[in-house]
């Protein structure tokens, strides 16, 4: 794991993490580098969480483009830990490592395939999360990769991981007792998973941006 704790400031109270550690089975390559607008979706997702919180890392497998990227743009970069399993709750597990090197107090959560997620997710999340956690959630359910984790639920999560288990995330931060916050619409939390979703997303803001043009 990279922290580059020595390099940043102590005691931003929110400090923020991107997911972008997964393979993009579907995507057929790495979905963190794919370009939207001009901008791979990594970056929509590090630029969001940037209005809220003091710093952000990005939570990558070594070796990637991904990785490449975050180093570019000055962004720390955290590996998961040798042993634990494929999901976002390793990436989970070593951003709340970070953030509590660094003397941050919580978390914020991102993934790095949802570009159209609400302006104002990651501010309603860390108010209604207060000293504890909170994850979004829309009429189709919870949302829990866009979520804010207290750096007290580190041995929780470490613990939920022992022995190569990967509970479901959601499941977890209820265990935490999260705040769920309302969002009303599903669309703005839709993943890209292939090609065609990046193309039919690219086709709707160009149409979008000729609309406010003219």
């Amino acid at each position: 794991m990279r922290s580059d704790a020595s390099d940043l400031p102590l005691g931003a109270p929110v400090v923020g993490v991107v997911i972008a550690g997964g393979r993009s089975v579907r995507f057929g390559g790495e979905k963190a580098v794919a370009i939207l607008s001009g901008v791979p979706l990594l970056l929509w997702a590090t630029r969001r969480l940037q209005r809220t919180c003091g710093v952000v890392a990005v939570n990558a497998r070594r070796g990637t483009q991904a990785e490449g990227l975050a180093r570019a743009e000055g962004l720390p970069v955290l590996h998961d830990e040798e042993g634990d399993p494929l999901g976002p709750l390793a990436g989970v597990k070593v951003a709340l490592k970070w953030a509590r090197d660094i003397k941050a107090r919580a978390l914020a959560v991102s993934p790095c395939d949802v570009p159209l997620l609400p302006d104002d997710v990651f501010a309603r999340l860390i108010e209604a999360a207060g000293a504890g956690a909170a994850m979004a959630e829309t009429p189709e359910g919870p949302q829990p990769l866009c979520s804010v984790w207290p750096v007290s639920a580190l041995p929780s999560v470490t613990e939920a991981l022992i022995g190569g288990r990967h509970p479901a995330t959601w499941l977890l931060l209820t265990k935490l007792g999260a705040r769920g916050v309302r969002f009303s619409s599903p669309a703005a939390f839709a993943n890209i998973n292939t090609p065609g979703d990046l193309a039919t997303l690219s086709s709707r803001l160009y149409a979008e941006a000729a609309q406010r043009a003219r």
